[in-house]
């Protein structure tokens, strides 16, 4: 899905558009999207892309549509002090925005299964971090780690706000359910859907269909046994908190 609003000449050109077509309601939404300049996420020679509400992609580098990324983080409904796990995290032109709107006492993890990716996406935040326009602010730094989103341990952690950036197959639609805490909220593709799915009981989920959507569906990855491949254990500093990952030892199926 993409090209809902007017092209744009630059990043606030885009935000007008998106503001003027209702994707951005909130004034939250808007102040990181202006912060934010989405040209930024794109390779040296592609910018000239940036600005058009359409989904990019080179290689292993993608991008969804800007009014897909605005009705996420208004369907996420951020807080300051959230935890947050964006699966597929790309180039952690999201989770930046994420950052700014959960502030340094969240907790912003991402999961990407390209290596190449994960190093595009720690290049875009040091650059994010040396303008001197957010040094200081209250931002909830990013941590990326190379690996399979279906094969985190969910045993160990859960998050107040989770989204997955491709489409989940319904076999694993109870896998991603059990990545959210009870009162947490997640946001993800389903039955080509954008779904917000608020989790308000133990087994309790109300579900709610955001806008009509095309992902591709997320990567299913095992090795020649079957398994998934492991996330390396890697210690995550967000923070002043420390928090490690590791993968599931079980099969999936």
């Amino acid at each position: 899905m993409g090209g809902a609003v007017s092209a744009g000449q630059d990043n606030g050109d885009l935000v007008d558009n998106l503001k003027a077509a209702s994707y951005i309601t909130t004034p939250e939404v808007e102040r990181v999207f202006r912060a934010v300049d989405r040209a930024e996420y794109f390779p040296e020679g592609t910018k000239d892309h940036a600005y058009k509400d359409l989904a990019w992609k080179s290689g292993n580098i993608h991008l969804s549509a800007p009014c897909i990324y605005s009705q996420v983080l208004e369907s996420l409904e951020l807080k300051e002090g959230l935890s947050f796990l964006n699966l597929g995290s790309g180039t952690g032109y999201l989770s930046t925005m994420v950052g700014l709107m959960i502030g340094s006492n969240g907790i912003n993890h991402g999961v990407e299964l390209f290596e190449d990716v994960v190093e595009f996406a720690e290049k875009k935040l040091v650059i994010f971090k040396s303008n001197p326009a957010y040094q200081g602010t209250n931002f909830g730094e990013p941590v990326f780690i190379v690996g399979n989103c279906l094969s985190l341990n969910t045993h160990y952690r859960q998050y107040d706000r989770v989204y997955c950036g491709a489409a989940c197959p319904p076999e694993y639609e109870e896998y991603m359910k059990s990545l959210v805490k009870v009162g947490g909220i997640l946001v993800m593709p389903f039955n080509d859907k954008l779904c917000r799915m608020r989790h308000i009981g133990q087994s309790e989920w109300d579900i709610e269909g955001v806008l009509p959507v095309s992902f591709a569906p997320l990567i299913d990855c095992k090795d020649k046994n079957g398994y998934p491949p492991k996330i390396p254990s890697r210690s995550l500093q967000t923070g002043n908190q420390k928090d490690s990952w590791y993968p599931r030892s079980e099969k999936i199926d």
